[in-house]
């Protein structure tokens, strides 16, 4: 880029690459902030417009969607049908009936849309990028054409996205459930009608989630379940109206009586009256109330057993279809935390709040309660009333499977679970309301005390003879586990060991009680980034990063049955199912490659045997993340800028609301995982994958070395490390601090040039003399940069198995893009103070509404500003009044100058700063 030369990002590159090479002459120099200031004084000189930043940004944003649809089309490769549904035939190849109906009556793995908060792209930019990847026409004029303007994300938009994408899968799994026919026909044309493929099932929370949410009603979620019902009836409806008019009428029916009970729940029902007409509307009996389909689905099997054999594909795809998600577009997910789960039994088992939960006398009162219980009825009027959060779910739950759906299970995610009593807990109020027949209690593993004590829970939950007799009533023991708040307070790696080791002891724990004859359910919620538990080195790392072939040969050993569960979390885990194309090949990876299955005679991992070696590098990288954490220094550079630097991606918040003050001193607890690691990602070093690996092996660098090489679990480890190490910038981090350092400012026009902005850089210069963020970044890039410097000795000496194509390239657009934000950022500091001064409001003076800039509360800041500067007024014009009046004249101009020069700036910069965030995300691969 030359002095006075037109700015274009491919200048921009050029001149970033040019600044690396002065790292050679002083080690301590920053190129990303070089660059940044380089841009910074051209937009203050006026040689640069925002406008101009706008067309650098939009090229640098269409970029980052083609690297992100080119990743897409990479991860699940082949896309085309015809080579997917090959692959289908030739993993339906069976030696005889019996062995194909062993392998394909059981889902490969259950499939879970969830609703965290990842809808990074719009709607427009998700199905570009969708339809680029399916098609494999990936560049500018396919990917490129959607506006960039972002969507207004509610939970009804979630619950839609939710919907396209199982319907996507939906559909998908219908070709693979023909293709398992049309194999089983010409291998076994006597015995194939008798075939039940249900080689996937689909499932959902979007909706029900309710741990750590309050705008989601007991309303919302029947309104929700019956449109869903609507949706899959209308759908079972199509698949048969030629070869079953008769059955696919009554769906039709039955489908406009959910949709009309659905539309009751979207109105008001706070009035009793109200709520009692649509209560006896809602559990009335009526001729298209279908609240089973296992007629149906016998009426159906017994039509193909006398039709020829196309009708008799169809109806046999209809009713797998229908085995898979009975009356809704999959099984439901509830959720509550162990908190509520508590609350809600002390009312029954301790009024006087006296009893310590946790203890045995608490446990020891919670089987009498389970040996005693009778089950209560219940109506939609003791569900409006109740208080209580936990036993509201239960009491929808109680609704559903009385007036919806009668079949299909439910499951009751425990958030938090850190203690057998809850678990039983959970377990005492499915019966007390009868549904512990059709709901899975599940708790969940997540936090690092639970991850470290939940061998010892899972021992003390299946010794319990009531959970042992539910477990097999049910036919199965489900757990889930939890890679985000995992990953966030002990580091990725070492969150991933540790829920391998408590998945094996799950096995070791049904093996002991004796409960092998039941399978184990494990739900694996991971997101859509490395950071949160989604290996980016291909789909089979996807796959057995969370559940690994050492865990499933620990089941298939222990004669357990798998059931394994994935996440496809928000918008950024809905794209893999962003079309039918992308669904089929995104379900093909997965059955090539199935989390229920398990080689138990496959030789032992090394990274297993030598326990000696890899249990110590655990721990340390484990010490490492735990050392980050719990400094001064990480968190307050995490939080430095609030959340200032993301985008709106979800309905839910991404943390508790805070006063100005409290932001000053936010903590890393006060925000969720996805947000903890999509600032990550802004700053550009993912602490929570690299931070430790290096260090772990220190003084021991060639048996550690030899023994990553040697393992496949090892080699795993570092695709990831390497994948994450690859997108890292240490300068880019440290310059981030160099935006609070009063010494910047101050020298900026200290040799007579900016003389336009002098005043504004004193004022900065003056306010950051007692900033303590300079410092904080500068320390944190430090101690990156020791620990990074101990990871090259352990991995240069190795060759890279799967190098990163055009690497070098993306580091410079990843540069540049930094460097963009970071002079947008200046522009901001400079416009604010710039500002005249105005009086104090609410409390709030103008250097609060600097620190709002400065920690990017913008929309705040903004608000402010035009309280105290308002241009839209009355005008003499507006009046009727007689009396003349001179007044206001021309030395009386109105605030229009300070919102062009300084407000509407601040504004523009800060939507492209956010362009900018969405770039790099791309980069990355997801939002957190």
């Amino acid at each position: 880029m030359s002095a006075g030369g037109p700015v274009t990002v491919a200048a921009l590159e050029e001149r970033l690459q040019h600044l690396h090479l002065r790292t050679a002459e002083t080690p301590l120099f920053n190129p990303v902030f070089q660059l940044s200031l380089e841009l910074s004084r051209r937009l203050e000189d006026g040689s640069l417009s925002l406008d101009e930043v706008g067309t650098l940004v939009s090229e640098l944003e269409c970029d980052s969607l083609q690297s992100r649809a080119r990743r897409l089309h990479r991860l699940i490769s082949p896309v085309e049908a015809e080579a997917n549904g090959a692959a289908i035939d030739a993993l339906a190849q069976a030696d005889s009936f019996e062995a194909f109906t062993a392998r394909w009556q059981r889902p490969a793995a259950h499939v879970v849309f969830t609703a965290h908060p990842t809808f990074l792209l719009s709607r427009a930019q998700g199905g570009a990028v969708a339809a680029a990847a399916a098609s494999g026409d990936i560049g500018e004029a396919t990917v490129c054409l959607a506006p960039h303007d972002r969507d207004a994300i509610t939970l009804d938009y979630e619950h839609e996205e939710a919907m396209k994408a199982l319907a996507n899968g939906q559909a998908a799994r219908d070709v693979i459930v023909g293709h398992l026919l049309d194999t089983a026909r010409g291998r076994w044309p006597d015995q194939w009608r008798a075939a039940r493929p249900v080689p996937f099932r689909f499932a959902t929370w979007v909706g029900y989630d309710m741990d750590g949410r309050t705008d989601i009603g007991w309303h919302t979620c029947l309104r929700y379940r019956l449109a869903e019902k609507a949706q899959r009836l209308a759908a079972y409806a199509v698949m048969l109206a030629d070869a079953a008019s008769d059955i696919a009428g009554e769906l039709n029916r039955a489908a406009a009586y959910a949709a009309e009970m659905s539309a009751l729940f979207a109105q008001d029902l706070t009035n009793p009256a109200a709520l009692s007409e649509v209560a006896n509307r809602f559990t009335a009996d009526h001729g298209n109330k279908l609240v089973s389909l296992e007629p149906m689905i016998t009426e159906l099997e017994y039509r193909a057993g006398e039709a020829d054999d196309a009708l008799a594909r169809t109806l046999l795809t209809a009713a797998a279809a229908m085995r898979a998600d009975g009356l809704g577009m999959g099984w439901v997910h509830f959720r509550v935390n162990n908190s509520q789960l508590q609350n809600a039994v002390r009312r029954r088992i301790d009024p006087e709040g006296l009893l310590d939960l946790d203890s045995q006398a608490a446990l020891a009162r919670l089987r009498e309660l389970l040996g005693e219980v009778k089950p209560l009825r219940s109506n939609l009027a003791a569900l409006a009333i109740e208080n209580s959060t936990a036993i509201r779910q239960f009491l929808i739950m109680a609704q559903v499977l009385h007036h919806v759906d009668a079949d299909t299970p439910i499951r009751m995610l425990v958030a938090e679970c850190e203690q057998p009593s809850t678990v039983l807990a959970a377990l005492y109020f499915a019966k007390l309301f009868g549904v512990d027949g059709k709901v899975d209690v599940s708790p969940l593993f997540e936090t690092e005390t639970a991850l470290e004590h939940g061998g010892r829970l899972l021992d003390a939950v299946l010794s319990e003879p009531h959970y042992q007799a539910y477990a097999r009533a049910r036919g199965r023991v489900s757990i889930q586990t939890g890679f985000s708040d995992a990953g966030r307070f002990v580091g990725q790696i070492p969150a991933a060991l540790a829920i391998e080791r408590l998945q094996g002891r799950l096995s070791e724990a049904m093996a002991a009680n004796g409960m092998t004859d039941v399978a184990a359910l494990i739900f694996n919620t991971h997101g859509e980034s490395m950071g949160r538990g989604a290996h980016p080195g291909s789909f089979t790392d996807r796959l057995e990063w969370p559940l690994s072939p050492w865990s499933r040969r620990r089941f298939v050993r222990a004669g357990i049955r798998l059931e394994p569960e994935v996440s496809f979390q928000g918008g950024d885990g809905y794209l893999f199912f962003g079309s039918p194309e992308l669904a089929l090949a995104t379900l093909t990876r997965m059955a090539e490659n199935a989390p229920s299955l398990a080689d138990a005679d496959a030789p032992v991992d090394p990274f297993y045997r030598r326990t000696d070696l890899s249990l110590d590098f655990y721990r340390a990288i484990r010490r490492v993340q735990q050392r980050h954490l719990n400094s001064a220094t990480y968190p307050r550079a995490v939080t430095a800028f609030g959340l200032g630097l993301l985008n709106d991606t979800g309905s839910r918040k991404s943390r508790r609301q805070s006063d100005l003050a409290a932001d000053r001193a936010m903590n890393l607890r006060q925000i969720r995982a996805i947000p903890h690691n999509a600032v990550l990602q802004q700053l550009g070093y993912p602490v929570n994958v690299i931070a430790g690996f290096g260090t772990a092996a220190e003084g021991n660098y060639e048996e550690i070395r030899a023994l990553l090489q040697s393992s496949a679990r090892g080699r795993q480890m570092l695709r990831l490390v390497r994948s994450a190490n690859a997108l890292a910038s240490i300068k880019t981090v440290a310059a981030f601090g160099e935006l609070f350092n009063s010494a910047y400012w101050a020298s900026r026009p200290y040799r007579g040039g900016e003389q336009q902005i002098a005043d504004a850089c004193l004022l900065l210069a003056e306010t950051f003399t007692t900033d303590d963020r300079t410092g904080v970044f500068r320390r944190l890039a430090s101690r990156l940069r020791v620990d990074a410097l101990k990871l090259h000795r352990l991995i240069d000496p190795m060759g890279d198995e799967a190098p990163l194509a055009g690497r070098e390239q993306m580091r410079r657009s990843l540069g540049v893009a930094q460097a963009l934000r970071l002079a947008l950022f200046q522009h901001m500091f400079i416009r604010v103070v710039s500002v005249p001064g105005f009086s104090r409001a609410n409390d709030i003076a103008r250097e609060d509404v600097w620190e709002m800039v400065f920690t990017l509360r913008i929309e705040e800041a903004l608000a402010q500003l035009r309280r105290a500067f308002p241009t839209s007024m009355p005008a003499l014009g507006d009046f009727t009044v007689s009396e003349p009046s001179d007044y206001p004249d021309s030395g009386a101009s109105g605030y229009q100058a300070i919102h062009r020069d300084s407000i509407d700036p601040i504004e523009q910069a800060w939507k492209l700063s956010l362009r900018i965030g969405l770039t790099i995300a791309n980069e990355f691969g997801a939002h957190g």
